[in-house]
């Protein structure tokens, strides 16, 4: 498994056996991971692309002033994905994770990483989602 995050620190953190976010039992699994040789991070979403079979798309996506999800981290991470792609001759799987509003894969994410890949979903690469709760009242 390969882990990317612009965030330097952390990705030195998780390269080094130890996790960089506080959660019960998780620095045990990153450990053991790591030990096995099956963990590692990085800041080039290129390389992780390249050297993978899936991406999942988990970045934050607190809300705007208008109650609507802010997806600026969801297109700039398709972004990068996409460019990883044209240059990968492989098929791909690109999971989105983040919690956003039905008809974002078909209205941004898709067509994001079609224009910058150059491909199209469903034949060199493909898309899924896996849902996320959403509380009633944090729907727009």
């Amino acid at each position: 498994m390969i882990g990317v995050d612009v965030n330097p620190a952390k990705v030195e953190v998780l390269n080094t056996g130890r996790s960089p976010v506080l959660e019960a039992g998780l620095s045990e699994l990153v450990a053991k991971g790591y030990k096995a040789c099956r963990l590692h991070a990085t800041t080039d979403a290129t390389v992780a692309v390249c050297e993978s079979e899936i991406s999942f798309v988990c970045v934050g996506t607190p809300n705007l002033r208008n109650g609507k999800p802010d997806l600026r981290s969801v297109e700039r991470v398709c972004q990068e994905i996409g460019q990883a792609l044209r240059r990968k001759e492989d098929f791909h799987l690109v999971v989105l994770r983040s919690t956003v509003l039905p008809g974002t894969t078909e209205r941004l994410v898709i067509p994001t990483l079609q224009a910058a890949s150059g491909k199209r979903t469903g034949s060199q690469f493909t898309v899924c989602v896996k849902v996320e709760i959403l509380l009633p009242r944090s729907i727009p």
